[in-house]
């Protein structure tokens, strides 16, 4: 019984991409794809710039219309999904309030529709995009710590814009240990196996592994106020992450050409989006209104 409990289980782990060792954070995201979407790349990683020299968009109407056919793994998608995700909102974003983007260009949006039918994700820069597949490690050899990492692509904000993205992710890494099996004997998984067998031993260890996550949580978010200005955050990042969904900016959303005739509207990133959270939330039966 217990084999086969581990074996459904690893089948569920391989189909969802989660990692045992790090949860719903994505293991190793790749930095590069297939030359052919070059151009992607090439606009992601001088994003700052271009926003702040307000030349984004007139190079985004240069891009070709470039085919997803040739990214053949679920990293390469990833990594396609950021590069298009952060191109978009600052391709919506870069005039600011005063004058949002409506209508994305088909070379950006009809290629990241596709994309994000293929991940099951929407077309918008999301919690699971900016954070949990947005981080690498200067040193690849050393350790998951924020000095050892930094962001794949960023917004204006500088380190405020680091430290936001890189605290949220060290966040997923506390709330890991609550989830995942690396032992097989602790963490929120342990609790659901432990209830279908009626181990109240198994739950109780279960539950004191997760409590013990959640308070790690608590206690790395609190990093967010050595490492983010509210006034940077507030007054330069906060508008990059914003959505096309009840936005009075956008009351009706924003226009994906070459996919809908009609505007769609999409809510944008937001600590709501955790799969840690919602992990917890549903093992503990809490509920939000």
């Amino acid at each position: 019984m217990e084999t086969n409990y581990r074996e459904t289980l690893q089948a569920d782990f391989d189909a969802f991409d989660l990692s045992e060792e790090l949860g719903f954070i994505l293991e190793e995201p790749l930095t590069h794809l297939p030359d052919y979407y070059r151009v992607w790349l090439d606009l992601a990683n001088n994003l700052t710039h271009l926003i702040e020299s307000r030349k984004l968009r007139d190079r985004v109407h240069k891009m070709p219309v470039l085919s997803p056919h040739l990214l053949s793994n679920h990293r390469e998608l990833r990594l396609a999904h950021l590069a298009l995700g952060f191109i978009s909102m600052g391709y919506v974003w870069q005039e600011g309030q005063q004058a949002p983007g409506q209508i994305l260009p088909k070379a950006l949006a009809w290629p990241y529709w596709n994309i994000s039918r293929r991940l099951g994700l929407p077309p918008i820069l999301t919690y699971a995009d900016s954070v949990l597949a947005n981080w690498k490690l200067k040193d690849p050899t050393g350790d998951m710590e924020i000095g050892n990492m930094d962001l794949i692509f960023s917004f204006p904000g500088g380190e405020s814009c680091r430290g936001f993205f890189m605290v949220s992710l060290l966040v997923e890494m506390a709330a890991s240990s609550g989830i995942t099996i690396l032992n097989f004997d602790q963490g929120a998984l342990e609790v659901m196996h432990a209830m279908k067998v009626s181990d109240l031993i198994g739950i109780q260890k279960g539950l004191i592994k997760v409590t013990q996550s959640l308070k790690k949580m608590k206690e790395t978010f609190q990093l967010m106020h050595n490492h983010v200005e509210p006034a940077a955050f507030h007054g330069t990042l906060r508008i990059f992450l914003s959505g096309w969904r009840d936005n009075p900016m956008l009351p009706r959303g924003v226009l994906y050409e070459g996919v809908s005739n009609e505007p769609i509207s999409l809510s944008g990133g937001s600590a709501a989006q955790s799969s840690s959270i919602q992990c917890f939330d549903a093992l503990l039966c809490v509920q939000h209104e």
